[in-house]
């Protein structure tokens, strides 16, 4: 199983490794510091107190070497030693020590270290080749009294500057200790609100997917969490009304299955069982194929609808004029056109160029057609209308009559719509013939809407392409 941590503690994690990666560079920069610092000041001192007492030894000498013995020089070193915070000892030509402070060192000191004495003083840090008992800084100096070679030396210990430096990381770490327990704190509760917002998205889908779709996230100061949090109640939004259409469409579906079928199964067992007379079954078989084509319609418009929507149908789009499909579809409806005495207006026009599939506009013209005649008023009339504007063509169908009222506009091309006016005019519609028309004029690349007046007319507008467009080919959308 593979071993998952939460971005949270992955987080926490980076931040806190970040910091004391941060404060171990610092310390280390500032160890190497002070003890650049330490050493600097402490070969200062020593320099500058061997020179002087080194002048200060000739000057008390006055020339003679018998002299250094005396209390007077031993004096010197003695007030320099303080000054230092260490030891002074004076040697001859042969390394022999001749004055010094403090405890006395044996032995004498190496010759090869003499030959690096120069007449102004050097530092080293060095044991002097075992003649001191450790290492320690050391200043030295060479001069002369009378006609003889003396070397004066200064020492401090290195003991010092370890305490030095030990102080100083005592303090930054003390120091650090504090800094960090608190920036440690700051992340942890920065690191909680900046991951509270992921925690709860993942516990809102967790709710969404389980079919919750009024889940909501709050807004976020953060402008990328706030930016993620609409765009997730927008789609949780989106999902709620499929949720609700897929819900509708299935009650929708068994309504207008089961209503014919209900007529189709009673008319059957009547024949059958012989409660319908045999003088009325013509009768009732007519109603019962009538019932069958209403399935039949039924089913046809479902399958189409599914198929332009899962992007499976293909397009076969050319160039054609458009008052063919439309001339085509009157004759069609030519008895109902003379029975209700309407008026046809607007096809006294030149060829209205569209590049479309001839098929599937010649059933949004038969189905917008079928819609106008239907609700279309006695001795009224259906108008046309053709407009082009950059490369599309916008083609409206107005039918005189009752119109739609201004909440029924929405409406219209809803899957399984009808107004309550077309429930009683209407009944072999299934109501899927707009949402079909809409569907199509989209998978072209065009746009429809309605526009009505509450007791005028009702007009349809949808507009198609002219000429193919560069990316545009029969190709399967």
């Amino acid at each position: 199983m593979r071993d998952t941590k939460s971005i949270f503690f992955k987080y926490f994690i980076i931040c806190a490794a970040v910091i004391l990666i941060s404060f171990i560079c610092l310390g280390a920069v500032l160890l190497l510091v002070s003890s650049q610092y330490f050493s600097g000041e402490k070969r200062d001192l020593l320099i500058s107190n061997v020179s002087n007492a080194a002048e200060e030894v000739s000057e008390t000498a006055k020339g003679s070497a018998e002299a250094i013995s005396g209390d007077a020089v031993e004096d010197i070193l003695k007030s320099h030693a303080q000054s230092i915070g260490g030891e002074l000892f004076l040697t001859d030509e042969d390394g022999v020590t001749v004055a010094f402070t403090g405890t006395r060192l044996s032995g004498i000191v190496p010759k090869a270290v003499l030959d690096d004495m120069k007449m102004s003083a050097t530092y080293f840090s060095s044991d002097m080749e075992g003649f001191l008992p450790s290492e320690r800084h050391v200043s030295g100096i060479a001069f002369d009294i009378g006609s003889e070679p003396f070397y004066l030396f200064a020492t401090i210990s290195l003991t010092e500057q370890d305490s030095y430096i030990w102080n100083i990381m005592q303090i930054f770490l003390i120091s650090m200790i504090l800094v960090l327990a608190i920036v440690l704190i700051i992340v942890y509760i920065a690191t909680k609100q900046l991951t509270t917002p992921i925690t709860e998205l993942a516990e809102t889908a967790t709710l969404i997917g389980r079919g919750d779709f009024t889940q909501r996230l709050p807004e976020y100061d953060t402008t990328e969490f706030d930016i993620l949090g609409k765009a997730f109640n927008d789609m949780a939004v989106s999902l709620n009304n499929y949720d609700k259409m897929r819900s509708s469409f299935v009650a929708n579906v068994s309504h207008e299955l089961r209503t014919p079928m209900t007529s189709i199964g009673g008319f059957v067992d009547g024949i059958l069982d012989g409660t319908i007379p045999q003088s009325e079954e013509k009768k009732y078989l007519r109603i019962i194929s009538s019932e069958v084509q209403r399935l039949t319609r039924l089913v046809r418009s479902m399958l189409n609808l599914a198929r332009i929507e899962s992007g499976t149908v293909e397009l076969k789009c050319a160039q054609f004029s458009l008052i063919e499909p439309i001339v085509d579809t009157l004759v069609t409806f030519e008895s109902r056109l003379e029975e209700k005495n309407i008026d046809v207006r607007g096809l006294d026009v030149d060829r209205v160029i569209v590049y479309a599939d001839n098929d599937l506009i010649h059933q949004v013209i038969y189905n917008l057609l079928e819609n106008a005649i239907k609700f279309v008023d006695k001795d009224g009339y259906i108008e046309f209308g053709f407009d082009t504007h950059d490369n599309m063509t916008a083609v409206s169908i107005k039918n005189s009559g009752e119109g739609l009222s201004q909440e029924e506009l929405p409406q219209v091309f809803d899957r399984f719509y009808k107004t309550d006016e077309s429930r009683g005019k209407d009944k072999s519609g299934v109501g899927l013939g707009l949402n079909i028309v809409r569907s199509i004029v989209k998978l072209h690349g065009g746009k429809i809407m309605v526009r009505s007046v509450k007791g005028e007319y009702t007009e349809f507008v949808f507009t198609l392409p002219g000429k193919p467009q560069e990316s545009d080919g029969s190709t399967k959308r």
